[in-house]
């Protein structure tokens, strides 16, 4: 496999872009080797600037669950922007857009849109501040809701950590406020919440971690959540900026059958384009400016081609029939590389939630943050690798998850099933 211009354009763009991408995990450091530079896609593949052709899982980190430049995305998309491409005004669009998500998820009364996941989750954060009056916020160790400053931090030794930040430039003054616990452990949350309760004014959390891979649910962990933050006044927060559509159409909420205070969606509802947005039960909501005190704004949010896109997907995606296709096509995805790894002799753990899924390399159970930890990541670098070269492109890190689209094909998922065969026994 030649790969000559990627390796070129990466020296330029190192000169140029900190780490020679926009986001870290595109770097390939977890893997080794140069990032690929892709020039186009279409349907459930990617094509890099050397011609190199690739099954992709990564589809955009998740949004694109109908496949690369789905034709009617495209089509409204061109006949969108010969509009204009932004008014900073109000639209029909945003209206539409909103009503299908309240529609597909009724835990919310009222959403409101932005423009990352990022945006969404730490305006969540502030509008269950001002809601509740209460200042902290609980958070689990291996759940990642964007960068802002209050988020970015870690686990201790302990079962609890209070203000110890993940990332330099993040004060400490302002992560103290921020409690992480471990993913799983509803006794440590209880412990937590019985102590601090007057303190806390929410719980936020990926009801399916997907950025440690794609790590599952205890049973009855979510309901005790709900139950606990419900019985303290506590706002509980899901964030399904990963999980909203791909767990379920109406996210892991409506999977687990658990009704959140506010959730936080963005990936599929911009249909590729940058989008997010966050809503809940009317009462909170009400909190939010111009109906309330609590300030938030966005030039960009709502923008009508973001807009465009999201409607697009979610007419489709919501049409009889269509979401029991993508999820046979998921199964047989985990049903093949589980018969992959039995049949080269390599212990895996595969999980997969909906559309979303995972291979680590460990014979142990993953339940959260630590046991993730535990996989090898040099074994998965080389099966990475082994992929990459039989033309099937997953996520650069052991620790984050993979996708399917509609646009996979079973030719794909037999050739990707191969290769996974081919690269373990090359293990």
């Amino acid at each position: 496999m030649i790969t000559k211009r990627s390796k070129q354009l990466y020296r330029k763009a190192c000169s140029v872009i900190p780490g020679g991408v926009n986001s870290p995990v595109r770097a390939f450091k977890a893997v080794g080797g140069d990032p690929l530079f892709i020039s186009h896609a279409r349907g459930s593949k990617i094509y890099d600037v050397d011609g190199n052709a690739y099954i992709d899982y990564v589809l955009s980190w998740g949004p694109l669950i109908l496949g690369h430049a789905h034709p009617r995305v495209v089509k409204a998309l061109k006949d969108a922007v010969q509009k204009g491409t932004s008014y900073g005004a109000p639209t029909e669009l945003e209206v539409r857009l909103a009503r299908m998500v309240l529609d597909l998820y009724p835990s919310m009364d009222k959403v409101r849109m932005v423009n990352s996941g990022t945006e969404a989750t730490m305006s969540a954060i502030r509008v269950a501040r001002g809601f509740t009056g209460r200042n902290k916020v609980i958070k689990f160790e291996g759940c990642y809701h964007g960068h802002a400053d209050g988020l970015l931090v870690k686990a201790g030794s302990g079962a609890t950590t209070f203000g110890v930040p993940d990332s330099p430039g993040v004060p400490e003054d302002y992560a103290r406020n921020t409690i992480t616990l471990p993913y799983n452990d509803l006794d440590a949350v209880k412990t937590v919440i019985e102590k601090n309760w007057k303190d806390i004014a929410c719980v936020i959390l990926e009801p399916v971690v997907g950025n440690i891979g794609c790590v599952l649910p205890k049973k009855r962990f979510l309901s005790g959540l709900r139950r606990l933050t419900k019985k303290y006044g506590i706002v509980l927060i899901f964030d399904e900026v990963m999980t909203g559509f791909r767990v379920s159409l109406g996210g892991a909420q409506a999977y687990y059958g658990i009704k959140p205070d506010m959730t936080c969606l963005g990936k599929v509802i911009g249909g590729g384009l940058p989008v997010g947005a966050y809503g809940g039960r009317a009462e909170i909501m009400k909190m939010v400016a111009p109906e309330g005190p609590v300030y938030q704004a966005g030039t960009l949010s709502g923008n009508p081609l973001a807009m465009t896109a999201g409607l697009i997907t979610l007419k489709i995606l919501s049409r009889k029939g269509t979401y029991e296709r993508l999820l046979s096509k998921a199964e047989a995805l985990e049903e093949g590389l589980r018969d992959a790894s039995r049949r080269a002799g390599i212990k895996t753990r595969f999980y997969r939630a909906g559309t979303m899924f995972c291979t680590y390399f460990t014979e142990k159970e993953v339940v959260d943050y630590t046991t993730a930890k535990r996989a090898d990541t040099d074994r998965f670098a080389r099966f990475f690798r082994g992929l990459l070269e039989r033309g099937v492109y997953i996520a650069p890190s052991q620790f984050e998850a993979g996708f399917i689209s509609l646009a996979h094909t079973d030719r794909d998922i037999e050739r990707t099933v191969g290769a996974a065969y081919e690269a373990m026994r090359a293990l």
